[in-house]
């Protein structure tokens, strides 16, 4: 019965049978290793938070957003923009910096966090990376700016409107407290002065809604409701290089330097086995072609017979 099995101490011995192959291998995947990590470029990341700029006082129902979570998202893949970010700061859209900037760029939205959108880009050098982050919400701004002038200047004009008419009517009230007052001496009577406290209290209830809308709307233009688009943290680079990550890299070739290792000594056995045992079959197959002594014997003892003149004849 032939054994299919392999066991780990087959392994093992071919391993150690093998092993100039072996090692070999490994040391071919280590040296390519130190070579990448070396002459690798470094790549610092950057990593940011966006916050989306609104205006509060919008009309109801109304998203106050300057722009939806899913357009700023789309904004930011978007090249020509990518490539306005990179001429702010000065930086050509064919060179190595700004295909680095277009490739590593990563977005990740949080629309449950205000919405925000989580942003990285690499730079060459910790102070580059940190450039690229802050140049890109900076152009964001920029665009973002004009949108929110309208409904800003819109949402102010309307408190100042609140403003105006809760002024007219407080003056308004002074005047009626007065003629609500009965006073002989300036001649007013007790029904002037009646009708003039009926519209005391329809002006008080009309100051009372004005500084309540006056409030709302102060409230919805203050920073915690009203603010443009920025970075909501600043940028965070981290000390270390993020490319090459060489903890992970000689990790990973290490155990590819073992398997490729392993697979060449297999390889090597598996080839020696295959010559090996074409050998011993040419061998085999020669020898049976070889005539043995005793049919030698026969075949001369045949052709003897043969050839005796008198090997048909009877004796007397």
């Amino acid at each position: 019965m032939q054994r299919d099995e392999v066991y780990v101490a087959d392994m093992w011995r071919i391993l150690v049978r093998e092993w100039p192959w072996f090692i070999a291998g490994m040391l071919g995947v280590i040296a390519a290793v130190f070579v990448f990590a070396q002459s690798a470029r470094p790549q610092w990341e950057a990593t940011g938070y966006i916050q989306i700029g609104q205006v509060a006082g919008v009309l109801q129902g109304q998203d106050p957003k300057v722009e939806p979570l899913a357009r700023v998202l789309e904004r930011l893949k978007f090249v020509p923009f990518q490539n306005q970010v990179m001429a702010r700061i000065g930086i050509g859209e064919n060179t190595p910096e700004a295909r680095l900037y277009r490739k590593s760029m990563k977005l990740e939205p949080l629309p449950y966090a205000g919405p925000l959108v989580k942003f990285t880009v690499r730079g060459w050098s910790p102070q580059q990376a940190r450039q690229f982050a802050e140049a890109t919400v900076a152009q964001l701004q920029a665009l973002h700016q004009p949108l929110l002038a309208e409904p800003l200047a819109m949402t102010r004009a309307r408190l100042d409107e609140v403003q105006a008419d809760l002024d007219i009517a407080q003056n308004q009230r002074k005047q009626l407290i007065l003629a609500a007052t009965p006073n002989d001496a300036r001649g007013r009577d007790a029904q002037a002065a009646g009708v003039a406290s009926m519209l005391l209290t329809s002006t008080d209830t009309e100051i009372h809604t004005l500084r309540q809308t006056r409030g709302e709307l102060a409230v919805r233009l203050s920073p915690n409701y009203t603010y443009d688009t920025s970075l909501m943290w600043p940028v965070y680079v981290p000390a270390g290089p993020a490319f090459p990550n060489l903890p992970l890299i000689w990790g990973v070739g290490v155990l590819f330097g073992l398997a490729l290792g392993a697979f060449a000594a297999i390889a090597r056995h598996a080839i020696r086995r295959a010559s090996a045992a074409t050998v011993t079959f040419n061998q085999t197959s020669d020898a049976r072609h070889l005539p043995t002594n005793g049919g030698r014997g026969a075949a001369t003892g045949r052709d003897s017979a043969t050839s005796s003149p008198h090997a048909g004849m009877r004796s007397p």
